[in-house]
């Protein structure tokens, strides 16, 4: 999920549809044969962008989504109701993931079923997901018997009120609720591949930090990016360090996964899952960098005495937090630590109260 208002400038940044938006069961034509569909989240982060591409696929006609949203009843209605007005008649012929996260992967078994449709989705992200939705996996998000889980994981970065460690333990089953199930089976996509869709290559470009192996999807010959989660208009994408890795640098590979998408053409239309269709790709390549270098600075800046994660969580969240925002500051200030620690700026302690805490050097 992303959590962090962009508070960079935002002039480069065009909105070729201007505030249009597709309302509840319906969808907007975006380029020839691309549909953009539009659904709830139960979050401060309160929608999800899907996308239907009309499609010719082992000789029959019909339709391939990309991404799925979370699964719930309220989705899956409406999914039903595109299902009945928006599709010509047509099946869905497989389904196609950016990436494991709830609000992209949750409802594709139930897709997949529906539809007799395979899923094509990186095999990092898969096996994750289907890690993650199973009972021993989703516990890793609040607490695994016999310790550990993220609970454990924030506590030693300073997260020490009872309340919100308590919370965080009560969301063991946070991932599974709205991920009950993956596919079986699933068709692996890889970085650089060519993917046949509607007679038109679509190209991988898989991006790192945000999530393990993350697609985004380009046409050169519509002039499109289906962005997924790495290019975001208005916020930054969370990357965050999490438990079962405490010692990574997603923000590293962040960073560098964002030079992926220089090369494409200026004008490309970038499809995110959050915000409006927009252009100006490279100019938002530029402010994301900016951006998390200047939170850098602030928290190299935070660390001119030993500081936990919980205590950089202000300077770089300046607003109330709930404890799901909680826990995704908490990894993002993590990230920003480990970023530091790696390229030698800061160094790293395990104090007798058993806290990690981190010193520039």
């Amino acid at each position: 999920m992303n959590t962090k208002n962009q508070s960079s400038d935002l002039s480069a940044i065009h909105y070729p549809l201007a505030d249009a938006l597709p309302e509840a069961g319906s969808s907007i034509e975006v380029a020839p044969g691309v549909r953009w569909l539009r659904m709830r989240l139960p979050f401060a982060l309160d929608h999800i962008n899907l996308w239907l591409i009309r499609d010719e696929f082992e000789g029959l006609q019909g339709w391939t989504i990309v991404d799925c949203g979370i699964a719930n009843d309220e989705t899956r209605a409406a999914w039903d109701r595109i299902f009945a007005s928006q599709l010509e008649g047509l099946p869905v012929l497989r389904v196609i993931v950016t990436h494991m996260h709830p609000d992209h992967v949750g409802l594709s078994q139930w897709l997949c079923e529906k539809w007799q449709a395979p899923l094509w989705i990186s095999m990092t992200d898969y096996l994750t997901a289907q890690w993650l939705s199973h009972k021993e996996g989703g516990a890793a998000v609040g607490a695994r018997a016999g310790g550990g889980g993220s609970a454990d994981h924030f506590q030693k970065h300073g997260l020490n009120a009872p309340e919100d460690l308590e919370k965080i333990r009560a969301r063991s089953n946070y991932y599974s609720n709205m991920v009950p199930g993956v596919p079986r089976q699933y068709r692996r996509i890889i970085d650089g591949e060519m993917i046949l869709i509607g007679g038109h290559e679509w190209q991988v470009i898989m991006g790192f930090g945000h999530a393990p192996e993350h697609a985004s999807l380009f046409c050169k010959d519509l002039e499109v990016l289906i962005s997924g989660d790495m290019l975001l208009p208005r916020i930054s994408t969370n990357v965050s360090v999490y438990d079962a890795d405490p010692d990574a640098d997603p923000l590293g590979l962040y960073l560098s996964s964002l030079d992926r998408y220089l090369p494409l053409p200026d004008h490309t239309l970038v499809l995110p899952s959050h915000g409006k269709p927009f252009t100006g790709m490279k100019p938002r390549v530029s402010q994301l960098k900016a951006h998390h270098d200047e939170r850098l600075a602030e928290t190299l800046g935070a660390c001119v005495k030993p500081a936990t994660a919980r205590e950089i969580v202000p300077v770089l969240f300046r607003r109330e937090l709930d404890i799901h925002q909680m826990t995704f500051a908490m990894g993002e200030a993590i990230a920003h630590l480990n970023y530091l620690l790696r390229r030698g700026k800061l160094s790293r302690q395990l104090c007798d109260d058993g806290v990690l805490r981190f010193c520039v050097v």
